[in-house]
Parts: C-alpha cells; sequence; structure tokens
C-alpha cells in the first residue's frame, strides 16, 4: 500500500507561482512510477508531469511544458511540483498518482494509488 497527501494548492493571480507537494508513506517514490493529474470541472483527468520508476526520465505535457517542473526529495519521500507564470486554464484540482508495476503511462487508469487532490485557482 501507499499513500499519498497533496498539499499547497491555493488561489493565485495569473502569471504567479505556487508549489505543490505530495508526501508518500508505505513505499518510495524511487519504487513507483509517479505522475501529477489535473482536473478542471466538467473535463477528463489530465497528465501533466510524470516520471518513470527510478526516475531516470521526466516527460510534461505540451499544455505545461516550460513553466512545470518536478523535483523530488528522497529524504523525506516527497515530491514537488513547482508551477510557473500560471494562467487561468491551470485551474483545477491537482492529484499526484503513483504505481508500482508501470514503468510510466500518461493514462490516469493505469495508476493504482492517488491522493485526495488540492484545488488550484488561478485568477485573471
Amino acid at each position: 500500500q501507499m499513500q499519498l497527501v497533496e498539499s499547497g494548492g491555493g488561489l493565485v493571480q495569473a502569471g504567479g507561482s505556487l508549489r505543490l507537494s505530495c508526501a508518500a508513506s508505505g513505499r518510495t517514490f524511487s519504487s513507483v512510477a509517479m505522475a501529477w493529474f489535473r482536473q478542471a470541472p466538467g473535463k477528463e483527468r489530465e497528465f501533466t508531469v510524470g516520471f518513470t520508476r527510478g526516475g531516470s526520465f521526466t516527460d510534461h505535457s505540451d499544455s505545461v511544458k516550460g513553466r512545470f517542473t518536478v523535483s523530488r526529495d528522497n529524504a523525506k519521500n516527497t515530491v514537488y511540483l513547482q508551477m510557473n507564470s500560471l494562467k487561468p486554464e491551470d485551474t483545477a484540482v491537482y492529484y499526484c498518482a503513483a504505481d508500482r508495476s508501470l514503468a510510466y503511462s500518461q493514462d490516469p487508469r493505469k495508476y493504482e494509488y492517488w491522493g485526495h487532490g488540492t484545488q488550484v485557482t488561478v485568477s485573471s
């Protein structure tokens, strides 16, 4: 089992920054594939940034490339999502997800473990 807890969401003006955290227990992030997804009202859950099991490869969706970066603190077993140059269209609930069997995927249906999400609202 793996428990994931997101934090760091909030309200920010367009152009601003936020850093989300995903703290894990039960397994280390080095043993799982991990990704950040987001879901806006009325829309499907969308991949943003993820890395492979072992962390050798990091992928970004086109919508966040150059603005969002992911980092990991192995000592704290925590993954961070740094979001810069935020836009109103980034408004969503952000979830971290992990899976012990995957090498990597952008498909949310393939992830076994999920956090409860943290709301990010970007005002124009």
